[in-house]
């Protein structure tokens, strides 16, 4: 086993080699029902309780073909810019797990249904990066083994295993790269991007929410090296289910490393699986990887061919929503804001939030404002994704709308959020129980600034004297009299009035 212990540094691993990455995803399709029958999709039922003689495998029960999956297949083929199949097939591929309970796997293998595109990423410094795709072919997820007794989840150590086979049949599309060469010692962020890009499509056209954390979503990271110079691939690793963009980082990076290490010191790198540990960051093996020919592929007796006819392909790609890229491109210009700062927003998760806000009424900066300051500070300190907070984007327009009226200022807006997020209602509710309007009343603001002027001689001197800056004190005394509820910059004013000087 290969530990932390034994890599080469990073630089020294690309001083020496070049990097080159294949990426498979999986991506679970938001259908009703299963690939090939009518079982429900739906996550939480109590196990085996959706299955049926089909996703069993049970003799003489016969499969077909969700057309929704294949609706999704297509979609996603063309918003990939690949090129749609006239006619496919699928394939048995046969391999035995226990969580496969007929033993092979529907898939398609040499006729899949869209081939031959490409998606373009963009880095973080802005630069674009074009990833080309091989194939995105329609399968079906596995049941799902639960290893019980050990320490580590796995089946080393276990003392026995439970099958659940729910999941079995589930509609899969695995989106399949050509070789990534030429990346560099940017290989790993490049798969991070592409990824991320790919799971913004995913969500964009419709067919699922593509959750990774949830496995709705899956990268298998493929890497090898190549000797700098040399033009044949080298052997390639495959590290396994990957779910999370940071993750897919983290693990090309450590194969970059572990494969120089073992380059470096005379060895040769075994074509297997590797399993990812999100603690370490490592990886460990796991089984020698087969060949294609080990699955034993032949075509799948019990399907029809699937042939989508071009009227029906261009009706959908007419029907393809803007896509991610496009769509930020887009929002950039229109909110005048830098690359930079749309990544920030991308890596916060807030974009959706964000337009959804700006479609719910509020400006575009200040949307911007309160998820990426006081949202996303709540978000980090509750371990929570931005979408996952109790508060809606209508709620934080209303936010906003209460602050460009002059009910609320920075600080209670503030209270209000905080007050949305613990479940004390909505914005007004929360202003309501809290008491949190600003002091507007002239007279009760008067009397405030009065009191600030009287208890502080000295300052007040200081202004009438032409120190315009010392004003901020009495504004200070003033505002904390008011529990903060007044209007700073009223406030502000009416001191000048009342001492007899000008702002400028």
């Amino acid at each position: 086993m290969t530990t932390t212990t034994d890599l080469v540094s990073y630089e020294d691993a690309l001083a020496s080699y070049d990097p080159v990455m294949g990426l498979e995803v999986h991506v679970e399709l938001g259908t009703k029902t299963k690939m090939f029958c009518g079982c429900s999709t739906e996550l939480g039922a109590d196990a085996n309780s959706q299955t049926c003689p089909v996703c069993l495998g049970l003799p003489g029960a016969l499969p077909v073909v969700n057309a929704i999956g294949v609706e999704s297949a297509v979609k996603i083929g063309l918003a990939l810019n690949c090129e749609i199949a006239e006619w496919c097939r699928f394939a048995r591929k046969n391999y035995f797990y226990p969580d496969m309970p007929k033993n092979f796997q529907t898939s398609q293998y040499d006729e899949p249904i869209a081939f031959n595109g490409y998606l373009d990423v963009q880095l973080e410094d802005g630069e674009t990066f074009r990833v080309e795709i091989e194939r995105a072919h329609m399968e079906e997820d596995t049941g799902k083994s639960t290893h019980v007794g050990g320490a580590t989840g796995r089946i080393h150590g276990a003392s026995h295993s439970l099958l659940d086979y729910n999941r079995a049949g589930i509609p899969l599309i695995e989106i399949v790269t050509k070789p990534i060469v030429g990346a560099g010692e940017r290989a790993p962020e490049v798969a991070r991007a592409y990824v991320r890009e790919l799971r913004e499509l995913i969500r964009a056209l419709g067919v699922s929410e593509a959750r990774m954390e949830m496995g709705q979503m899956r990268c298998d990271v493929n890497l090898s090296l190549m000797p700098k110079g040399a033009d044949k691939f080298g052997t390639r690793s495959e590290t396994k289910n990957v779910n999370s963009l940071r993750s897919v980082e983290r693990a090309a990076r450590f194969e970059i490393q572990r494969h120089a290490a073992v380059l470096g010191a005379g060895g040769t790198i075994v074509q297997e699986t590797r399993h990812f540990h999100e603690d370490t960051g490592s990886t460990t093996s796991g089984r020698v990887k087969e060949e294609a020919e080990d699955y034993r592929y032949f075509p799948e007796p019990d399907l029809v061919p699937v042939a989508p006819s071009r009227e029906w392909v261009e009706e959908l790609r007419a029907g393809l929503p803007e896509l991610p890229l496009v769509r930020r491109s887009r929002l950039r210009e229109e909110w005048g804001i830098s690359g930079t700062d749309m990544q920030a927003i991308l890596n916060a998760g807030a974009l959706d939030p964000i337009v959804a806000t700006i479609d719910a009424g509020a400006d575009a900066a200040s949307a911007r404002k309160w998820w990426m300051g006081e949202l996303a500070r709540a978000a980090n300190e509750s371990g929570k994704a931005l979408d996952e907070l109790a508060i809606t984007p209508a709620q934080v327009a209303r936010v906003t709308e209460l602050v460009s009226e002059g009910s609320l200022n920075d600080k209670l807006a503030r209270q209000v959020i905080e007050g949305v997020l613990a479940g004390e209602g909505t914005p007004d509710e929360v202003v309501d129980k809290r008491g949190l309007k600003v002091v507007s009343d002239e007279g009760a603001l008067t009397t405030a600034v009065d009191e600030a002027i009287a208890g502080n001689p000295a300052i007040a001197d200081k202004i009438r004297g032409g120190k315009v800056a010392a004003a901020g004190a009495l504004v200070g005394a003033v505002m904390k009299a008011t529990r903060g509820q007044a209007d700073a910059a009223r406030v502000k004013e009416l001191i000048l009035q009342k001492l007899g000087v000008s702002e400028g």
